[in-house]
């Protein structure tokens, strides 16, 4: 069975993770939930900020609001997927006594943000009419 099969399979039986190597300092467990916590805030905030976006600036063409809102949803629904594999790779990872894994999703959900960001504000300054 895929690495990826396996690890999808323990989003829907967090128990398995038991498992896993031996159970680690529940100081660290609880940290790596408050951080999937966290990511679940985050992706909620891109998917509100979604909602915002189509639903307050109809002033917007079509095309570019829908754009920026499917960019802040889409966002939004890679993040929270991206949460809870995160929280089973670290788990993991925990209780076999190996370095956390690392991940590049930070880097791109930040870019994502960043270019909506900066498509939000050259609208501002440059005129929302469309």
């Amino acid at each position: 069975m895929s690495r990826f099969v396996q690890s999808l399979r323990l989003w829907f039986a967090p128990r398995r993770i038991r498992d896993e190597g031996e159970t680690p300092d529940y100081r660290f467990s609880l940290a790596n939930e408050r951080t999937f916590l966290a990511w679940i805030r985050t992706a909620l905030a891109l998917i509100g900020g979604g909602f915002a976006v189509d639903q307050f600036l109809p002033d917007l063409r079509w095309a570019v609001r829908v754009g920026l809102a499917l960019a802040l949803l889409a966002a939004g629904v890679l993040c929270a997927l991206r949460a809870v594999n995160h929280w089973i790779r670290c788990e993991r990872a925990m209780r076999r006594g190996e370095d956390l894994p690392v991940s590049h999703f930070p880097a791109v959900l930040s870019l994502t943000v960043a270019v909506v960001a900066v498509a939000m504000v050259v609208l501002v300054l440059f005129g929302r009419a469309g």
